[in-house]
């Protein structure tokens, strides 16, 4: 489930990198015949083209999409009848109709309101992509989670497991519940059980704002008919998407509330899993932070969506075809070590000239839609040169992507792209969110610069980025750059597109480059330091952009022998080819989601289902009698002996741990241990589970541990006590702890 989809730019039903990494994940999906189908809106219009006035200040147009002429059909019915399903919505039903997109095997089926049985304000609800007032906003979000799974009921489409793909479709997770509990007579506990158990939430964003929140009024406007049909009052409802239920004004959070009703959760890379672990403890308060329940499965992208076709040649004939049956293999990509030099660096010259020729064309025909003069359109024809270092740089205008860090020493950015022996020149593209006026700033200000005489014809920016931009761009470029602030990025996927491509990836150590990053396939800027002081971080790394630049990529770019090849650059095309290829690939992603998710929760979730849902019913219960007796659990005495520790000498501890009435099977209890830090934190520790060795009539349970001491130094441990069940898949099942 996703709110956008990048297939092809005839389909324009996306704006930015989801949409994209949500197409591509279909593609893998039906490469590697993984059993899934994706689910979406079908927008009237989609998103905004975008177009620049005089000034350089970003405009928005929507042009209406013709589904007549686009790669779909409407789902119908055994008698020819459109398939049609409905929500309820305040004081009226909401109906919707079902088209199918063909990806390869996988069906991607999207949802339109605009049909006669809506009212006309009902059928705009699907006209926009990211547009529109909260209402709007929350009226998708709906269709999308309540009128989805609805869908896929109405067209006999019985998924056993739900991957929400970004919060957007949290919704689903409630429904699944009402459902469960219509069509079982079961409670909201035990349908919850299942529902979550075959759940899967993927993250995409670190950064706070990109959480979809609603406030309390919104919702109850909304919900007020929903909630009694899973047997909750207002207020438990509305905490199932708050951090704090106390707080009564606090909006309803789409990520809080998928992070909750689903039991499988990753972030986009491994430093993006490591900030949201941080970044949404508070939900888990309990556990330390690596223990909260959200891994990583980092992005990848389907090649052959982005590879050139000179590109693809080159590759069939000295990688053969395992490149293309099986891109995540390493083995092989080790062959593109051995295209000849010569080759590779022609094929990719020839992809910068048809880089140039395209965005020469295209600066002129921006000037016409804005009337310049005549003069202005001719001098475009001149923009650029085929054979100059052409450095890329393509991204949403967010402020922490920084899209005007490369402007902050303007002579010295003069210096690099005007020398007359060595020139550098920029090609820059992206939009901005139609309400974010920071950065159609940042943009208008790029093209502020780039019309001084200094920079004319070595810096231009592109409008109107979508998919045809990016091919040629991504195909054509020496450089990809990106300069987020680290680590907002959480993952970043066009540089994987780039790479492919034969271009060098110069970033900032965030998002999938943090773990990608190697000497002699691209170049890091900075070391992966972050500043309390934002200024004086944007400093020091346009200050390693500049030295990269001048020190390094415009030596080895220039640097030609006798047969005028870069030969040390070739060398670097060839090792990011051989080192990125096989792991940053949507096969590989997909693998991933597939062994490490998605069959998982199916079996869980059969598990759960099977013999009447008993083991689900037996799991509540047990939960339930947990939760009511566990504000006894107490640990009333450690024992250790600690006189002089030897590493490797094993020192007893034992403990004593009160239980009322609880059972012993009930509980595990656990010592946690490790070096102390300078504030006598434990990190870097190791959890060992304690053996039981009696108990008392009194509630009182008693454990021992004689683990060997592993490391010298400054050491500590703890005892801490948790709920143990043979159906309790982790700890976060059931968030309870006590410690000593």
């Amino acid at each position: 489930f996703a709110m956008e989809y990048g297939l092809h730019e005839c389909l324009p039903l996306y704006s930015g990198g989801l949409g994209m990494l949500s197409g591509d994940h279909l593609k893998s999906a039906s490469e590697l015949g993984v059993p899934l189908c994706g689910v979406g809106l079908l927008y009237q219009a989609g998103y905004f083209r975008q177009y620049l006035n005089m000034e350089g200040y970003q405009q928005e147009s929507y042009t209406e999409n013709d589904f007549s002429t686009m790669p779909l059909v409407l789902v119908r019915d055994e008698d020819g009848s459109p398939v049609k399903t409905s929500v309820d919505l305040p004081g009226r039903v909401l109906w919707m109709q079902v088209w199918k997109i063909d990806v390869g095997r996988i069906r991607l089926f999207l949802l339109d309101t605009n049909i006669e049985e809506n009212s006309r304000t009902d059928q705009n609800l699907t006209d926009f992509l990211y547009g529109g007032d909260a209402e709007m906003r929350i009226c998708q979000e709906i269709i999308l989670g309540i009128g989805g799974p609805r869908s896929l009921c109405a067209m006999g489409v019985t998924p056993t497991v739900f991957h929400m793909n970004e919060g957007h479709a949290a919704f689903l997770g409630l429904e699944r519940i009402r459902t469960l509990m219509k069509d079982h007579s079961i409670g909201f506990e035990t349908a919850r059980e299942i529902a979550s158990a075959s759940n899967c939430f993927t993250t995409h964003t670190p950064v706070p704002a990109g959480s979809d929140s609603f406030a309390p009024e919104l919702m109850e406007h909304f919900f007020s008919s929903y909630h009694p049909e899973l047997g909750l009052d207002f207020g438990d409802f509305l905490a199932l998407g708050q951090t704090d239920p106390e707080q009564s004004t606090e909006h309803f959070n789409m990520t809080v509330l998928a992070l909750r009703l689903s039991q499988r959760r990753n972030g986009v890379s491994r430093l993006h899993g490591e900030t949201s672990r941080s970044m949404w403890q508070v939900l888990w308060p309990a556990l330390r932070t690596e223990e909260v329940p959200i891994t990583h499965v980092t992005n990848g992208v389907f090649h052959k969506t982005w590879l050139s076709p000179d590109m693809r040649g080159l590759f069939d004939r000295y990688l053969g075809p395992k490149w293309r049956e099986d891109p995540a293999d390493p083995a092989a990509w080790q062959h593109a070590a051995s295209i000849p030099a010569v080759e590779l660096w022609r094929t990719h010259e020839t992809r910068r000239a048809r880089l140039v020729a395209y965005t020469r064309r295209r600066l002129q025909k921006q000037l016409e839609q804005r009337n310049a003069s005549s003069t202005e359109v001719a001098a475009a024809g001149e923009a650029l040169s085929p054979e100059a270092l052409t450095i890329g740089f393509a991204r949403r205008f967010a402020a922490y992507k920084r899209a005007t860090l490369l402007f902050h020493d303007p002579e010295r950015l003069e210096r690099i792209v005007g020398d007359a022996e060595r020139p550098v020149q920029f090609i820059i593209a992206g939009k901005a969110h139609p309400k974010d006026e920071q950065g159609k700033d940042l943009i208008r200000r790029i093209v502020g610069f780039a019309r001084e005489d200094r920079f004319r014809h070595r810096i231009v920016f592109l409008e109107n980025y979508n998919m045809e931009v990016a091919r040629y761009m991504l195909q054509g470029v020496d450089v990809w750059l990106n300069t987020p602030r680290r680590p907002n990025e959480a993952s970043g996927t066009s540089g994987m597109k780039a790479v492919v491509n034969g271009a060098i990836h110069m970033s900032v150590l965030d998002g999938w480059w943090d773990e990608a990053y190697e000497r002699g396939a691209g170049w890091a800027i900075g070391k992966g330091e972050m500043y309390e002081d934002t200024e004086l971080q944007d400093e020091v790394e346009v200050r390693a952009i500049y030295d990269i630049l001048e020190k390094e990529a415009v030596r080895l770019f220039y640097d030609r022998g006798p047969d005028d090849l870069p030969r040390g650059w070739v060398e670097l095309m060839k090792t990011s080819l051989v080192k990125l290829c096989p792991t940053f690939n949507s096969n590989r992603m997909v693998k991933e989601y597939t062994t490490g998710a998605y069959t998982k929760a199916h079996r869980r979730h059969a598990a759960l289902m099977a013999d009447s849902m008993r083991r689900a019913r037996a799991l509540t219960e047990w939960k339930s009698r947990v939760r009511e007796a566990w504000p006894q659990v107490d640990v009333k005495r450690v024992d250790a002996d600690l006189e002089n520790p030897r590493v490797g000498e094993a020192h007893e501890i034992k403990v004593e741990v009160f239980i009322g009435d609880l059972d012993p099977s009930d509980v595990a209890v656990q010592v946690h241990r490790g070096p102390l830090d300078q504030h006598g934190n434990i990190v870097d520790g190791t959890t060992i589970e304690m053996e039981a060795c009696g108990s008392t009539e009194s509630g009182v349970i008693l454990c021992t541990s004689a683990a060997p001491l592993r490391h010298s130094g400054r050491q500590g441990f703890t005892i801490r006590v948790i709920p143990r069940h043979e159906d309790l898949e982790d700890l976060v099942d059931l968030p309870l702890v006590v410690w000593g």
